[in-house]
């Protein structure tokens, strides 16, 4: 049995992989990624939604704007109370990665397929309630794509799941790397035989 750490895009891996086998999860800590309607931000919502209604050069352009280097610093710097903290690097590493030719395109249709999960929340939440995994949320109440209500919502169907609000934004790693890495050790601690 494993632990599944996931973040942002790994939530619907992370949640597909515990549904699919819930016998091999010993637990489940969760750093913004959502698996609740109420988690997904207006702003979030407001650029993807007519995206997935229909694709075409208008309804892309607010998501190509999130691989521009603007684009890319908002993702990791919006709701941080201490953006000296977050390392340019990690942008600037970022967008090397995005810059790569076609990868636009790949970034593009994760972005479109990701409406497939909204489906799936109802199937995860039963997973939640009937499972009882033991849950550790480590959440940047900031971030502009999952909400703090996203990150409350666990606790509806798993009321034992400990919720740690912090105040960053989406990529928390980057600015309370320390703080999270306590709370998963002293998590993992007391939830490994």
């Amino acid at each position: 049995r494993s632990f599944l750490y996931m973040q942002d895009y790994g939530g619907p891996v992370g949640l597909r992989i515990a549904v699919g086998h819930p016998d091999r999860v010993a637990g489940i800590i969760a750093q913004n990624a959502n698996a609740y309607a109420e988690g997904v931000s207006e702003l979030l919502a407001g650029a993807a939604m007519p995206f997935w209604k229909e694709r075409t050069a208008a309804t892309e352009a607010p998501l190509r704007g999130l691989l521009t280097l603007e684009g890319v610093k908002m993702q990791y710097l919006t709701g941080v109370i201490q953006p000296e903290k977050v390392s340019p690097a990690a942008w600037v590493h970022d967008l090397a990665s995005l810059s790569r030719p076609g990868n636009d395109q790949v970034q593009l249709a994760l972005l479109a397929d990701y409406q497939n999960n909204l489906p799936l929340f109802e199937r995860w939440q039963t997973y939640f309630r009937s499972q009882q995994p033991p849950t550790l949320i480590a959440w940047g109440r900031n971030d502009p794509f999952f909400t703090e209500a996203g990150a409350l919502a666990y606790q509806r169907d798993l009321p034992k799941a400990e919720v740690h609000l912090l105040e960053t934004g989406h990529f928390a790693l980057e600015d309370h790397a320390s703080e999270i890495a306590e709370l998963t050790a002293n998590f993992v601690r007391r939830h490994t035989p």
